[in-house]
């Protein structure tokens, strides 16, 4: 795993290797390992205005020797890249291309990449099973790419103004540069505010661009273009091949997902380096632990966090016993507030944009306290966004029922009495009302209407009210719903297949794997995700929706296809999700950081919000008569990077 980053300047304007230098320094936790520059200028057969510079940061885990060392170019220095992943069939098309005459250097999947180009030029990336960034520069053809792997597991953001192109890791490579300008995209604040994370191809700079998962950027003769090389087959209504009957497709599929999750498994063992894996206790970590015990002739290190004194959101009890039942060599520790604080400037140090998922602190805890055992770790990750594990599907499967009562029932007895209800985080009953009042609240209108009132953070009211009226030109309040409702339309098929479709277009690569690359990276810990394989992945949009949600039952099929693998106590286990009591320390332990970043004195010296709707979130959420935590966090969050860029 690796940090990677790069400028294209065309009219004969010398990429400056200091300015290289200093770009990998800003991605050094990503790669500490070693450190390499390529300008193109330097090589005596440039004859070309067009001027090319690489950097890269390592991180050791497939051949450590120095032959792995990057910018790597092949024999006659023609093509060079520089990459970010790890591609795991990478020893079969090794094969296939020695057969071919190719010949190789080192043991590296990188090299591969640079041989299967010069073989097949860009569509190799169809043949790559992994995931991954990288650029690749060709000298004779005067192009550079751009690529991002199929689901979005690594990142990759540019810069261009039509002169100079400028791409890195992490947007804190690019900003290396000075001739880059900061300036705040106010529709982009209005989309973090809307899911707490900024949606691709959006950055919150208004020049900075998030390269999207599964394409490609090309860059010749001073035009840049973008293109889809995958997408999920949208076409799962073909009934092609597929049981009629709901029993028999159960069987017809249990088979094929547990031979492609045992392959791409044991494919992401592949390692030089120590690995394990994180254990929440939840269904997904633990297939995967399983999976991985089955196929290990030693004990499986794992890894997992808990909290001191907050029974609710401790599920350590669960993976232990997952852990006693695979027999793995088990690391468990738990956190309280003071590992929040201490934890809470580096966490936020990584984010180069606001990122308010809170997750974000635990995932960096356990990825800090991982790394110290091994330098690879396997994760559950995209399981819920391909097999309905969030609650939101269970809600899409009741609406057809609640549609079904008389409306005065729903208006005037139901959903005032349940908005009536105190609903929080900090015990389970509480914990329930708040799901039932944002399960009421998204009921009404269209699927596109439904599912986005279940995944707003702050309504387009509430939005445009909390942003100064002199910003608000150019923003559409509706812009969120307006992605739902376009990705929905992308899928036929059942509901619950359209909703999938979108959470793996959206928060899985906008979220979810971003949480997991930024935290872990920032303690220079490779994470692999082996349930988004994308021949997983392909099959599971092969499956209908009432294979993965049948009634209230979340992620059916993965329960019928691993339940001897998993422990009894895990069979019916309610899922509660990798969070954090924020609700709860913001009231006490961490109101401190309510009394810095949304102070009075503070918004108002800002001027981007108005005071009074972030003083009603915060009297209300004090009170404990409504729970606003994830307002508050993301209000939060976003005045740490305002003032660390801007003041």
């Amino acid at each position: 795993m690796c940090g990677i980053c790069g400028k294209l300047s065309y009219g004969g304007v010398q990429v400056d290797e200091a300015l290289l230098r200093r770009m990998c320094r800003s991605l050094v936790y990503r790669g500490p390992d070693d450190e390499g520059v390529f300008v193109s200028s330097n090589s005596e057969s440039q004859n070309s205005k067009v001027q090319v510079g690489l950097g890269h940061t390592r991180l050791r885990v497939i051949d450590l020797s120095d032959a792995g060392h990057q910018p790597m170019c092949n024999e006659d220095e023609t093509i060079w890249l520089v990459y970010n992943g790890e591609i795991y069939n990478f020893k079969e098309i090794r094969t296939e291309l020695k057969e071919k005459g190719h010949r190789f250097r080192s043991d590296t999947d990188s090299e591969v990449i640079i041989h299967l180009y010069e073989e097949e030029g860009i569509d190799c990336l169809k043949r790559l099973n992994g995931m991954f960034a990288l650029c690749i520069w060709d000298e004779r053809l005067q192009k550079l790419w751009l690529c991002r792997d199929r689901l979005g597991i690594k990142p990759l953001v540019y810069y261009w103004d039509g002169e100079t192109l400028i791409f890195s890791s992490e947007i804190k490579g690019i900003l290396c540069d000075s001739k880059v300008r900061k300036e705040i995209d106010w529709s982009a604040l209005n989309l973090y505010l809307t899911f707490n994370y900024i949606p691709a191809p959006k950055t919150i700079f208004k020049n900075i661009r998030k390269l999207e998962a599964g394409h490609y950027l090309l860059a010749e003769g001073k035009t840049v273009v973008t293109r889809k090389y995958w997408d999920i087959n949208t076409d799962i209504t073909n009934p092609q091949n597929k049981p009629e009957k709901n029993s028999s497709q159960i069987g017809f599929y249990k088979e094929r997902l547990y031979g492609l999750m045992e392959n791409a498994v044991q494919k992401r063992m592949i390692s030089d380096v120590q690995l394990g894996a994180f254990l929440s206790g939840g269904i997904d970590s633990s297939i995967i632990v399983g999976l991985m015990a089955r196929n290990s002739e030693r004990p499986v290190k794992t890894f997992s966090i808990g909290y001191k004194d907050m029974p609710l959101f401790d599920e350590t009890r669960y993976s232990r016993e997952v852990a006693r039942f695979n027999k793995t060599e088990h690391y468990e520790f738990k956190l309280d507030y003071k590992d929040i604080i201490n934890s809470f400037p580096a966490v936020l140090e990584t984010l180069d944009e606001p990122f308010a998922d809170s997750s974000a602190v635990p995932t960096y805890a356990v990825s800090q306290e991982t790394k110290r055992h091994v330098t690879v770790a396997l994760a559950g990750d995209g399981a819920d966004e391909l097999f309905a594990g969030y609650r939101m599907y269970q809600g899409e499967y009741l609406a057809k029922y609640y549609s079904i009562l008389p409306d005065i029932m729903k208006e005037k007895i139901i959903e005032p009495f349940i908005n009536f209800l105190p609903g929080s985080r900090e015990k389970k009953h509480s914990e329930y009302i708040r799901r039932l009042k944002k399960f009421t609240n998204g009921m009404s209108g269209s699927l596109a209407e439904r599912f986005y009132g279940w995944q707003e953070i702050f309504s387009p009211g509430t939005r445009q009210k909390l942003i100064k009226h002199h910003l608000q030109d150019g923003i559409s309040f509706q812009a969120g719903q307006e992605i739902i409702s376009q990705k929905l339309s992308e899928l036929a098929g059942d509901n619950i297949n359209r909703m999938l479709y979108v959470d793996v277009k959206n928060s899985l690569p906008g979220d979810m794997l971003t949480k997991v690359d930024l935290m872990s990276m920032r303690n220079s810990l490779e994470v692999r995700v082996p349930f988004l394989d994308h021949e997983v992945v392909e099959l599971a949009f092969e499956m209908e929706g009432s294979v993965k949600l049948k009634g209230l039952k979340r992620k059916y099929i993965l329960m019928e296809t691993f339940k001897d693998i998993l422990p009894p106590m895990l069979h019916n286990r309610p899922k509660w999700g990798f969070e954090m009591p924020i609700g709860a320390w913001l009231r006490r332990e961490l109101k401190f950081l309510i009394d810095d970043f949304l102070s009075r004195d503070f918004v108002n010296k800002q001027g981007i919000f108005e005071y009074d709707i972030i003083d009603g979130l915060i009297k209300k959420h004090m009170s404990k008569k409504m729970d606003y935590s994830l307002q508050l966090w993301n209000l939060i969050v976003f005045q740490h990077w305002h003032k660390r860029y801007f003041s």
